[in-house]
């Protein structure tokens, strides 16, 4: 009997322990979610307004334990992650992932509305949480601005052509957009200033709106929309961050943009690293 007894605790004790890891686990992505979700919105922080912001990708790589606190750099180099820059939150105390929101939006609102940071890794023990946000090297190979450009004018109008719900708001099939120099050479502008003067705004150093820009590049159209990306290497990852923000998602379905010009630029010495403009226009 004291057998028996004694072996029907332990299945207790492993049953609570498999019922417990997933429920950690689903906090683990339910913070990661908010954080995106957080990031999705205009955000009062730090005495500014940040600016919609696309979500961070989950990268099991940057899943460092919680109750370590050793060398970020050099666990990130055996977890074979190619930084450029990292930054790591630890929080003691939450409970669950609403209250580690909480904390996180008190007092490190800052860093993950930092646009530089394209990817994100949470772990917990506990009631010891680590966020760790990182942008990676450029990996992709790229092409000039005019042919990424084109690229990302191609997968705006194959999503263009599905309906689709932006948030809260639903968007049949709109028709194709058409490639538009002007549009691109606004685009490929405020890319490059974005790049070389290390800032993330659709207003520039100028003071110039995407309207402005516009106008300044020689176009007539009395409708313009602008989206701005940073750190992604690729058009496809520009597409799929746009797409799950619900701001930049409802610029690219509006069906009352017909024109278009994107362009990226680069500057190693940016945080960001790499920047993307797309100028849509109603001509």
């Amino acid at each position: 009997m004291h057998v028996i007894s004694s072996l029907g605790r332990l299945a207790l004790v492993s049953i609570g322990l498999l019922l417990a890891a997933p429920a950690m686990a689903a906090d683990e992505a339910q913070l990661v979610q908010s954080i995106n979700s957080y990031r999705g919105q205009l955000q009062r922080c730090a005495g500014q307004v940040s600016h919609e912001l696309p979500p961070l990708t989950s990268d099991p790589r940057l899943v460092l334990s919680a109750g370590s606190v050793g060398d970020l750099q050099q666990a990130l180099a055996r977890a074979a992650y190619p930084m450029v820059n990292v930054q790591a939150i630890s929080l003691s105390g939450p409970r669950d992932a609403a209250a580690a929101m909480q904390a996180v939006q008190e007092s490190f609102c800052q860093v993950v509305l930092d646009p530089q940071f394209v990817d994100i890794g949470v772990s917990r023990e506990g009631r010891e949480w680590r966020i760790v946000l990182a942008r990676p090297l450029l990996a992709a190979r790229l092409g000039d601005w005019q042919a990424e450009g084109q690229q990302l004018l191609q997968l705006l109008n194959a999503a263009r052509a599905q309906p689709r719900q932006c948030g809260a708001q639903a968007f049949a099939a709109s028709a194709p957009l058409a490639w538009n120099a002007q549009l691109g050479a606004a685009a490929e502008g405020h890319s490059r200033a974005m790049a070389n003067q290390n800032f993330f705004d659709h207003k520039d150093r100028d003071g110039r709106t995407p309207g402005d820009r516009a106008e300044l590049a020689g176009y007539a159209g009395g409708q313009i929309g602008e989206n701005i990306a940073a750190g992604q290497d690729s058009a496809r990852k520009v597409l799929d961050g746009w797409l799950t923000s619900p701001g930049h998602c409802a610029n690219l379905m509006n069906p009352a943009f017909r024109e278009l010009g994107a362009a990226y630029a680069v500057d190693p010495k940016s945080d960001a690293g790499i920047y993307w403009t797309a100028l849509f226009g109603a001509p």
